[in-house]
């Protein structure tokens, strides 16, 4: 497979015909992690609405940090009602979490960026490299316009990160308001926490709201300055090493 040209091929297709292309040319070789965000809810909907030979072949997974807001289970326990989709759920090492707790306490990640990295890392990052074992593509609901570090995600690129498997992005060129339509428009359920100000969501303790207008990110590791992200999606953009500011234990 060339990836220029496929790369150039998906970029003209909707986010469904992408889907369809990786079910029917990777199977349940193709790993949709689901995050249950708003856009990852408009991915789901439309496996679930695929043909079965093609985007409901794939395989979907989410990762459970166990820290995750209530809200979220609850749209997770809605999904899986909903849908007639098989969701797996990925939990991080038991014994990992336990020396991480042992050695920093369990809110280490507010008191240094190294600390927070190493939560996101047993909690997430380690999960999803499990979860992608054998996989040959994952597909994201990354989008360009949510931060400047993925205002150049592609909708079919290679992932070093995982042994250069494909990862695929059918919304990368979608906005926000193409996002809340096709929700509107097929009445997706969504995280209530998204009418409250929170435009990304990820582990409560980490995650807040944020005022209208604001960097969708900036609600995430807000005691962070520089580049927003938990490992998952390691940004192409040169990195800021940014700092933390230390808070208090009471969030």
């Amino acid at each position: 497979m060339d990836t220029s040209e496929e790369a150039q091929e998906l970029a003209g297709r909707s986010a469904e015909e992408c889907l369809d292309w990786a079910g029917s040319r990777f199977g349940e070789r193709a790993v949709f992690a689901c995050s249950f965000g708003a856009e990852d809810m408009v991915l789901l909907d439309m496996i679930a609405n695929s043909s079965p030979g093609a985007g409901r072949r794939i395989r979907v997974i989410t990762l459970d940090t166990g820290r995750l807001f209530q809200e979220t289970y609850d749209l997770m326990q809605e999904a899986h009602e909903r849908y007639n989709v098989p969701i797996e759920v990925v939990f991080p090492d038991r014994a990992d979490v336990e020396e991480l707790v042992r050695r920093g306490g369990p809110n280490l990640f507010y008191y240094s960026i190294e600390n927070r990295k190493a939560c996101c890392n047993v909690r997430k990052v380690l999960p999803l490299n499990r979860a992608l074992k054998g996989a040959e593509a994952w597909i994201v609901g990354l989008r360009r316009e949510q931060s400047a570090e993925r205002s150049e995600v592609e909708r079919l690129a290679r992932d070093p990160t995982h042994g250069g498997i494909w990862k695929i992005s059918p919304l990368a060129d979608w906005s926000w308001d193409d996002v809340m339509r096709y929700v509107r428009e097929q009445n997706v359920p969504i995280n209530h926490l998204h009418a409250k100000g929170f435009p990304s969501i990820g582990c409560a303790p980490c995650t807040r709201a944020v005022p209208p207008g604001a960097d969708p990110r900036s609600g995430r590791w807000w005691w962070e300055s520089g580049v927003k992200e938990c490992g998952l999606h390691p940004s192409t953009r040169p990195a800021s090493t940014g700092s933390a500011e230390t808070v208090g234990a009471t969030h």
